[in-house]
């Protein structure tokens, strides 16, 4: 596929939303350019040829928003159902298990966990759409992937260091 097919394009516009989502101080705003993110990798994977991943985006995007007004863990299994029940339903081949599972570790992770677990369930996440990313031949998701572990991994980092280092008591012998 040519580096600059109408697929590889949408990839690098998927690229540069996720960086302008991640650049976001506002929570709102960060969930609106990740929808839209996600809503564009939908189509991006659809003229790659990959159904599974462009259901496991789409589901993703549809996430995201509804992440925006509830955390309800009852929300959370319906998308992590939806994104298995699609993904198996058009997905054909072994490759279409990586988004689907990718899909589902990112539900997961912003639903039930917060800080550097969230994080590390996210990185999960990341790996495996990077995966996708090789396997479908997709340019801008491979750096999408990349950039994002790459951050996400010098964040832990930056959230362990910070860590409030536990002193040991001292015991006084009399």
């Amino acid at each position: 596929m040519a580096v600059f097919s109408l697929a590889q394009c949408l990839g690098y516009l998927v690229f540069a939303l996720s960086i302008a989502g991640f650049l976001q101080r506002q929570d709102r705003r960060f969930k609106a350019l990740m929808s839209l993110q996600s809503a564009t990798y939908a189509v991006h994977f659809a003229l790659l040829g990959n159904p599974a991943a462009m259901t496991s985006a789409a589901v993703s995007g549809v996430r995201m928003f509804a992440s925006m007004r509830t955390r309800s863990p009852w929300v959370a299994t319906m998308f992590v159902l939806l994104n298995i029940g699609l993904g198996l339903y058009v997905g054909h081949g072994w490759a279409s298990i990586v988004p689907i599972v990718g899909g589902c570790v990112g539900t997961i992770a912003v639903f039930f966990f917060s800080g550097i677990p969230m994080r590390l369930l996210i990185l999960c996440s990341t790996l495996l759409w990077l995966g996708n990313g090789i396997l479908s031949g997709s340019i801008g998701g491979v750096m999408l992937e990349t950039t994002s572990a790459t951050l996400n991994i010098f964040t832990i980092v930056r959230l362990l260091r910070a860590r409030p280092v536990a002193v040991p008591a001292t015991s006084s012998v009399s």
